[in-house]
């Protein structure tokens, strides 16, 4: 009990510092590839969404079916949306250093408006809006690859 009170006060008097990381570990391993597969994938959900055929009102199992469908589309959707704006500012924030900004004075602008396309496509079901956000995270994936002195191609899946 009294060892315990001790420790108690060492500790108050002397806190440990607080330390932040991207992850558990100071990794340092970036790629804006996670960010192209899922923007890939709320351009592919979209064009889904858009492709999907209303059933008759009178028939009920194809309602459902539509409904269960539709709903699935938007989810996934959504959240393909969320993880791209995740993996763009992890990027931006955690990477990206004053240096970079010299050499790319529209990095920030680049990023904030990538980051607002993925809301947008999370609100809207818009072609347009998904293609941008792919078109972003192309030029974010050249921009990171530059910055690195390499020359890595920009692949989609699909």
């Amino acid at each position: 009990m009294m060892l315990t009170q001790v420790i108690c006060q060492i500790k108050n008097f002397l806190p440990a510092p607080e330390v932040h990381a991207h992850c558990d570990g100071p990794c340092g391993v970036y790629d804006p590839s996670s960010a192209r597969i899922t923007a890939e994938a709320v351009v592919s959900m979209t064009k889904k969404i858009k492709d999907l055929e209303v059933p008759s009102q009178d028939d009920k199992e194809a309602m459902i079916a539509y409904h269960n469908t539709l709903s699935r589309y938007i989810a996934i959707k959504e959240e393909q949306a969320q993880k791209t704006k995740e993996d763009l500012l992890i990027l931006w924030t955690d990477y990206f250093k004053p240096v970079h900004l010299e050499k790319y004075p529209d990095l920030h602008d680049t990023f904030w408006k990538a980051a607002k396309l993925c809301s947008a496509c999370k609100v809207e079901v818009s072609s347009q809006h998904a293609n941008e956000l792919m078109d972003a995270v192309h030029k974010i994936h050249n921009i990171f690859w530059e910055t690195k002195g390499r020359d890595v191609s920009f692949v989609k899946a699909s």
